[in-house]
């Protein structure tokens, strides 16, 4: 269950927003200040915050820049009725992940919620899986190389090669690496996933004597370094 820090001054709006959360088996912890969010925060983990700018006590951009001064990196989604693109602007310059104006739909801030948890998820343990077969893939350079040969990976194949490594030795629906690499429902009668799968095997396996990227019969891909005959 993915825990929400709503920070909302609003009891309508926060009620709102804490009901249909819950409806949607999201564990919701709801205050009203800036500085409460701030110890809040740094006494419990979060999956997400949703945060208002105009609080009683701070701004929910002083909010964001101190979480981040503090090195703390949970998503945080602003949620204000202030819309300009100036307003916009200093909430992502502040830390914010993300920004929806008031009013909003539900639906859309849920779409919201979701993608930012898939980033999330996307990006955590990448260090624990860097290298496996060969691949060794360079986070703060941005580049994968196979048994020392550079890759020359484009970004979008790169952060498909970093979710196979993740993942690695799983079976991955085409559904699994559209949402995770496009952080969206790609549709899935068009071959896009197909496609970069073949991109990503041109290069990292064409030339090398063992191949990694295998397709599993009705599921989808997998990197592994060997594969059972049955899933070919």
């Amino acid at each position: 269950m993915n825990k929400v820090l709503l920070v909302e001054d609003d009891p309508r709006v926060a009620s709102f927003i804490l009901r249909g959360l819950e409806e949607h088996l999201y564990k919701v912890k709801a205050v009203s200040k800036g500085f409460e969010a701030i110890n809040t925060v740094i006494e419990n983990d979060f999956d997400i915050i949703i945060l208002d700018i105009m609080l009683p006590d701070i701004t929910g951009f002083e909010v964001c820049e101190i979480l981040r001064k503090r090195k703390i990196t949970v998503p945080i989604l602003i949620l204000s009725a202030l819309d300009t693109p100036h307003e916009k602007v200093k909430g992502l310059q502040s830390g914010a992940d993300d920004y929806l104006a008031k009013p909003f739909l539900f639906e859309e801030l849920l779409a919201r919620i979701n993608a930012q948890l898939r980033r999330a998820e996307f990006s955590s343990g990448i260090l624990d899986f860097q290298s496996y077969a060969g691949i060794e893939i360079n986070m703060k350079e941005q580049n994968a190389t196979r048994d020392g040969k550079e890759l020359n990976l484009s970004s979008r194949e790169l952060k498909l090669l970093i979710f196979f490594m993740k993942n690695r030795e799983k079976a991955l629906s085409r559904i699994a690496i559209a949402e995770a690499v496009w952080n969206l429902d790609l549709d899935m009668n068009t071959n896009t996933v197909d496609v970069y799968i073949n991109y990503l095997r041109n290069k990292v396996d064409k030339n090398f004597s063992e191949p990694l990227i295998h397709t599993v019969k009705g599921t989808g891909y997998m990197l592994k370094k060997k594969v059972h005959e049955s899933q070919e």
